[in-house]
């Protein structure tokens, strides 16, 4: 059973995903919340699989309870996907660097929305190839920090290629097909990037491949 958690300062928002959530099988909404603060305290308390919170509310807004979430050790297993009502939300990068595992649009189709919350569950991240290239394009232009650079020279050169796979968008199994690997192969190589690099999940090794320049941003 995948718990969810809902934070959101817009009842009918959190009712209509509700509603949907609690149709199926396999997800239950363990609790809501209408605002950061308050989702926090719910997320220690619930320890839900996957939190669904905005980005924008009162009181504390969806960036800062995120980086709480990730900050707190006991909510390790917490993966925060954010909601937004624009595709190219300003706040969109930030909230990945605050530990997010990736973001929906609120209009969303059902169907993608519940894709989301079992991909969320499983550890992996929310972010379409055409949607990271907009976010690093517009977003990754600062120098890499060295703390960051110092941890990249430590992983291997199958590690780095398979980050760098990662990083445009390809799945463990595709990852293993390009390198003509096998799919554990791969994810032990994403694994241990992760471990390296300090990475709290998929979604933030993105985000480092491309500040490093192990990627470059591709322009549309």
């Amino acid at each position: 059973m995948i718990r969810v958690l809902l934070v959101d300062d817009q009842p009918l928002i959190r009712s209509g995903f509700r509603a949907l959530l609690d149709l199926e099988d396999d997800i239950e909404v363990v609790a809501e919340a209408s605002d950061g603060e308050q989702g926090v305290a719910l997320a220690a308390e619930h320890l839900p699989d996957v939190a669904l919170i905005d980005i924008q509310m009162p009181v504390v807004d969806g960036i800062e309870a995120t980086r709480r979430i990730a900050a707190d050790p006991a909510l390790a297993d917490v993966h925060v996907v954010m909601l937004t009502n624009y595709g190219m939300d300003e706040y969109v990068f930030e909230a990945l660097r605050a530990g997010a595992a990736g973001f929906l649009v609120k209009d969303i189709v059902p169907e993608d929305l519940l894709h989301a919350v079992r991909v969320a569950a499983r550890g992996d991240a929310l972010l379409a190839p055409s949607i990271t290239r907009k976010l690093i394009h517009r977003y990754v232009a600062q120098p890499l920090p060295t703390a960051t650079g110092a941890a990249l020279a430590e992983l291997t050169g199958r590690e780095r290629e398979a980050v760098a796979l990662a990083a445009q968008g390809l799945t463990n199994d595709q990852i293993a097909d390009t390198m003509v690997i096998s799919p554990m192969t791969a994810k032990t190589h994403i694994n241990r990037a992760m471990t390296k690099l300090h990475a709290r999940d998929r979604a933030q090794l993105v985000v480092i491949a491309y500040e490093s320049g192990l990627v470059a941003p591709r322009n549309g």
